[in-house]
């Protein structure tokens, strides 16, 4: 019964949803770990490609299975978000340090700020509330560290590498914990329904 509340939320498919976001997050953090070129342009092309497919990947699932349609919205629109920065690092990636510290931090913002607003939105209904307000949280954390950094591309691509790596690492951890839990929900409901049954 304890995860009743969540399946208002989310369909028993959403776990698909934060496993993809972390496999989109831990590719580009790989190549920015083992890549010695870090320079502005490396840091949009990266950046752009990750915000294009993590857009896609966050809007497009999420419509399929957030069943909640104003969260449903929250998460389309921060796939929106991501696909036009994306779009945009990937098309001006000659753009230069001052552009690549604005348009994370832009993006990092704007999304941070929904997911958190979405985590509040369904606060006490399982997991998925933690996980929307950790990812959020960190996410709008990248945003405030990138406007208050020193102008230095070498530190802002790293810190970007690191931020992908957590929240990679995070995400992996939340759809293995979301995929266990629904998939531990049925046999709750028949003892539960078993020890009702029982004189």
């Amino acid at each position: 019964m304890a995860h009743a509340p969540a399946a208002a939320v989310i369909g028993a498919r959403y776990w698909t949803v934060p496993v993809a976001r972390a496999l989109v997050a831990l590719v580009p953090a790989a190549v920015i770990t083992f890549n010695a070129d870090h320079s502005a342009e490396f840091g949009l092309l990266v950046f752009g490609a990750f915000a294009l497919v993590s857009g896609l990947v966050t809007g497009v699932l999420s419509w399929r299975t957030v069943t909640d349609p104003r969260d449903r919205s929250l998460f389309t629109i921060q796939g929106v978000v991501g696909v036009i920065a994306g779009v945009l690092a990937l098309a001006l990636n000659a753009g230069g340090l001052g552009f690549f510290l604005y348009i994370v931090s832009v993006w990092a913002a704007v999304t941070g700020v929904l997911e958190v607003y979405a985590g509040i939105r369904v606060r006490g209904r399982g997991q998925v509330t933690r996980d929307w307000l950790v990812v959020g949280a960190l996410t709008a954390v990248l945003a405030l560290v990138f406007l208050l950094l020193p102008p230095h591309a070498v530190v802002a691509v790293g810190l970007l590498g690191a931020y992908l790596v957590i929240i990679g690492v995070y995400l992996v951890i939340a759809g293995v914990s979301l995929s266990s839990a629904h998939a531990d929900a049925p046999r709750d409901l028949a003892s539960s329904s078993t020890d009702s049954d029982t004189p």
